[in-house]
C-alpha cells in the first residue's frame, strides 16, 4: 500500500483543477484496500474514492482519505454459446478496456468508446453513449464494504441502474424495516468497486440508431459495419465534438439531458419549434441539454477561467493552465448561471453530472 501525504490532485482530475489531498492511498489490489481498513489511523477516517477523475469538480483541498483506484487486469472469464463474459479491474482506463475487448474478438462495447474515466466508475454512473448504456452490457461486479471490510458481488438488478444513476450514487437510507435493517440499498460512500464483469452478447449486433453513425455509414458506403469500424467512427465523432482533457481541461458532458412529459414537451415546442428532443421507451421525452444551453447564448462564453466549449455547449472547460488554472468555485458559478438562464427561458432545471467535492 502506497500512502502519499499532501498529494497534488491536479494531475488526478481531467478538469485540471488545482487541489491537494491530505492523504492519498494508491490502491493496486484488494489487499491494499483491506490494509487501509485495518490501519488504525486510516480506517476510521472518511474516504473518497477516486478513479480517473473525469467526473468530479474539486472546490478545495480534500480532507478525506483519497483512495486512488489503480487495480488492473483484463481477462475472459467465461465463453458461452450466448455471450462472452469479460472482467476488468476497477483501475483500468475505460477506453483501453473497450479497445482490449475488440482486439481480442469480444465485440459489444464499441459504442462506449472514448468515454473518459476508469472501469470502476462505469457502473456508478451507468455510462452511456450512442444508444448503449453500461447496464445493457453488464454482468456483475465485486466490491468491498468500507464499514466491515467484507467483499460482496452485485448483479444488474441489485445495482439499481437508471439514467446516469445507480445504487452507488445514493446514500444508505436511515429508515429501517421490521428487521431493524436499513430499508435503502444506497451504497454511496459505503462501498468500493474492485472488479467489473461485462456480458457481451452473441451473436453480435451493431447499434446504429444515431444520426452521426448513420451518416458515417453512408459516407463509407458500408452496409454492414464491423464492431471495429463502429469503434473508429465513434472515436472520430467524439474527437471532433469534444475537447481532449489532456489539451483542454474538462469533465465531459456537464449536465444531464432532462426528461419531460409529452405535454411539457408539446408546450415547449409551441414556443421553441426547433428544440432537439428524443422519445424514450417509457413514454417520456428527453431534451438535449446542449441545445437548451446554446439557445440561451452560452456557447463560447466564460466566467473567470471557466468557459463553455465553442463546439459543444454541454461541455464546460478550463481556460486556465497549471498554477493559473480554473478554480472549482469558478466552474460552479458558471454552471449555476447556466442553470438559471435555462430555467428562466424554458422552465427546465438542469442537473449537473459531475460530483462536486
Amino acid at each position: 500500500m502506497v500512502v502519499e501525504k499532501n498529494a497534488p490532485l491536479q494531475p488526478c482530475n481531467t478538469f485540471g483543477i488545482a487541489a491537494r489531498a491530505q492523504t492519498l492511498v494508491r490502491v493496486r489490489s484488494v489487499d491494499d484496500l483491506l490494509a487501509v481498513l485495518a490501519d488504525p489511523q486510516l480506517a476510521p477516517a472518511p474516504k473518497f474514492v477516486l478513479g480517473g477523475g473525469s467526473n468530479i469538480i474539486l472546490t478545495g483541498d480534500v480532507k478525506s482519505v483519497v483512495l486512488k483506484m489503480e487495480i488492473k487486469g483484463l481477462r475472459l472469464v467465461e465463453e458461452t454459446p450466448k455471450a462472452w463474459i469479460v472482467e476488468a479491474g476497477a483501475g483500468e482506463v475505460w477506453h483501453d478496456a473497450v479497445a482490449w475487448t475488440l482486439a481480442h474478438g469480444y465485440p459489444g462495447l464499441e459504442n462506449l468508446a472514448l468515454i473518459p474515466g476508469t472501469v470502476g466508475a462505469s457502473p456508478v454512473q451507468n455510462i452511456g453513449a450512442y444508444g448503449v448504456e453500461l447496464q445493457d452490457r453488464f454482468e456483475s461486479l465485486d466490491a468491498i464494504d468500507l464499514a466491515t471490510g467484507q467483499s460482496f458481488s452485485l448483479d444488474a438488478a441489485q445495482c439499481g441502474f437508471g439514467y446516469r444513476d445507480s445504487v452507488f450514487k445514493h446514500a444508505p437510507s436511515e429508515a429501517q424495516d421490521g428487521s431493524g435493517l436499513p430499508r435503502g440499498m444506497g451504497l454511496a460512500g459505503r462501498a468500493v468497486i474492485t472488479h467489473v464483469r461485462f456480458r457481451l452478447p452473441k451473436p453480435w449486433k451493431p447499434v446504429l440508431g444515431y444520426l452521426d453513425l448513420e451518416r458515417r455509414r453512408t459516407e463509407a458506403g458500408v452496409e454492414h459495419p464491423s464492431a471495429v469500424q463502429i469503434f473508429d467512427w465513434i472515436c472520430d465523432i467524439r474527437r471532433a465534438k469534444l475537447p481532449d482533457p489532456a489539451v483542454v481541461g474538462n469533465a465531459g458532458s456537464f449536465f444531464k439531458n432532462p426528461t419531460v412529459s409529452p405535454d411539457q414537451c408539446a408546450d415547449i415546442i409551441a414556443r421553441e419549434p426547433k428544440i432537439v428532443h428524443y422519445p424514450m421507451p417509457d413514454g417520456s421525452i428527453k431534451l438535449a441539454a446542449g441545445w437548451l444551453i446554446d439557445a440561451c447564448g452560452w456557447k463560447g462564453k466564460s466566467i473567470g477561467k471557466a468557459g463553455v466549449y465553442e463546439k459543444q455547449a454541454l461541455v464546460l472547460v478550463n481556460r486556465g493552465q497549471g498554477a493559473d488554472s480554473v478554480t472549482g468555485g469558478e466552474v460552479m458559478t458558471l454552471a449555476k448561471a447556466i442553470q438559471t438562464s435555462v430555467y428562466e427561458r424554458f422552465g427546465i432545471r438542469l442537473e449537473p453530472e459531475p460530483v462536486v467535492v
